[in-house]
């Protein structure tokens, strides 16, 4: 109860949403338009109940009808309505309309911006609950580069109405963090939930971009949604932007490797090269539709408890350099990685893994959360003829390999391994170069933060004059 009322407490403390739209109301600098389309214009009604709105607003607008829309922003791309790239038009167009229309000459300080939204709420027969596009245009100083905040978010609410009000609450949030917050984008994306939690609205994709943010690295924002619990899994890419999974993962065909990466060895691009071409030679997956991802599990991150952020950021900069997706996400079991995909794809899906960790995905201690414990799980895992690429292992006492075919389970699961690997759903990798399984990443990741040489050999050309010439991995 005490930590109830301390929330509580904490709540009451936090601005409310009526006095952070009056204090932007009252600054006489803060100028500029909203533009909402597809849930009402539920963020400038806000704007409108407090005091002084003609302080903050120049126009606004609800172009509902796709016509109207159309002529406005331009046509969008396949005819879609509620994406980035609408989003980005209909913020680049307002912006470029305030700079038009009022003179600089007569507000020399007038800090300009434009706020938008496109989203589509829950439907009538509340079978898909809804997303949308949320960004802000602005300046923090007086005819500067504009900056850009663009987020994504999943409606959770039953409700339309509900999720009306959340944007609006969100929507307050975004302009008054980026006014009065953007030196901390850490803590202006906290605020974003101001009144607000993961259970009515979660952001899965956040994009810092401009002068005011130019020493905001957005990988670090993506590891900040999944720390925190704002979401369960993000994406970048090999430039380091985030990328909403969503559009990427859609109708894919997605192979997997997880891993710690630190750093990646040539085991984990042997892994990643020979399953590959597994794959691409398995029954209905389209080679032109294939999706390779990185994943990176907090369960990997953590280092005596806490999450090093240059050594995550050292880890990211080695995969992006490869040309690698790479996914951050908090799911500890194998099965919740299936499942978060089947929500975006039902084509064909693998799993690339070592034999240590194909042997603990048979743990039964893993799953008692579960009511139907390990056969839940792997009824979740093996969806829609999921396989998994398995790198051999070599035994460091007895030089044996270890492969699907002399790997030990516990006994209670034998029969269930047994099954699957009938049923070729577990394919052994057998082109390796034999030296490279003598390769321990934990060894390698030792030896570079002590200095010691020799670890090269263990890491592609590439990968080791990076760490050198970044001094990856090393002791403070």
């Amino acid at each position: 109860m005490a930590e109830d009322l301390e929330k509580e407490r904490e709540f009451r403390d936090i601005v409310s949403i009526e006095n952070k739209a009056l204090r932007l109301n009252l600054n006489e600098n803060i100028y500029g338009t909203f533009a909402e389309i597809g849930a009402g214009q539920e963020t400038v009604r806000n704007f409108f109940r407090a005091e002084n709105p003609s302080g903050t607003i120049a126009k606004t607008l609800s172009a509902y009808d796709k016509d109207f829309s159309d002529a406005i922003y331009g046509v969008g791309e396949n005819k879609r309505y509620v994406t980035e790239s609408r989003l980005k038009s209909m913020l680049s167009y307002e912006t470029g309309l305030i700079e038009q229309r009022i003179s600089r000459a007569r507000h020399p300080n007038k800090l300009f911006f434009s706020y938008a939204n496109t989203v589509a709420t829950i439907d009538f027969a509340k079978k898909y609950k809804g997303h949308g596009w949320i960004g802000i245009r602005f300046q923090t100083r007086p005819k500067e580069e504009y900056s850009e905040i663009i987020i994504h978010v999943q409606f959770h609410e039953n409700n339309a109405a509900k999720q009306q009000i959340s944007l609006g609450i969100l929507g307050v949030n975004l302009i008054y963090g980026a006014y009065y917050f953007h030196d901390d984008p850490v803590y202006l994306l906290n605020s974003l939930y101001d009144h607000l939690n993961s259970f009515k609205i979660e952001i899965d994709m956040i994009n810092f971009t401009g002068p005011t943010f130019k020493n905001v690295d957005n990988r670090l924002m993506s590891l900040h949604l999944v720390k925190t619990g704002k979401t369960d899994a993000v994406m970048f890419a090999p430039d380091g932007n985030n990328i909403l999974a969503a559009n990427l993962l859609y109708k894919k065909n997605i192979l997997t490797l997880r891993g710690s990466f630190r750093p990646v060895t040539k085991v984990n691009l042997n892994m990643f090269e020979k399953s590959l071409e597994l794959f691409k030679k398995e029954n209905k997956v389209d080679e032109d539709r294939i999706l390779a991802i990185f994943e990176i599990t907090l369960f990997n991150l953590k280092n005596e408890g806490e999450i090093d952020e240059k050594d995550f950021l050292d880890r990211a900069d080695l995969l992006c350099s490869l040309g690698h997706t790479v996914m951050i996400s908090n799911f500890q079991e194998y099965y919740k990685v299936v499942e978060y995909f089947s929500a975006f794809t039902r084509e064909r899906m693998g799993l690339t893994m070592g034999v240590n960790t194909f042997i603990e995905v048979f743990k039964e201690d893993y799953y008692t959360h579960l009511s139907g414990g390990i056969l839940e799980a792997f009824g979740k895992l093996f969806f829609k003829s999921l396989k998994i690429y398995l790198q051999p292992q070599k035994d460091p006492e007895t030089g044996e390999i270890i492969t699907s075919e002399n790997l030990k389970v516990e006994p209670r699961a034998r029969e269930l391994f047994r099954f699957f690997k009938d049923n070729g759903r577990v394919v052994d990798i057998l082109e390796y170069d034999p030296h490279i399984l003598e390769i321990n990443s934990r060894k390698v990741h030792e030896m570079i933060r002590e200095g010691q040489p020799g670890w090269e050999d263990a890491v592609a050309e590439d990968t080791a004059r990076l760490i050198k010439e970044n001094n990856m991995f090393r002791k403070e």
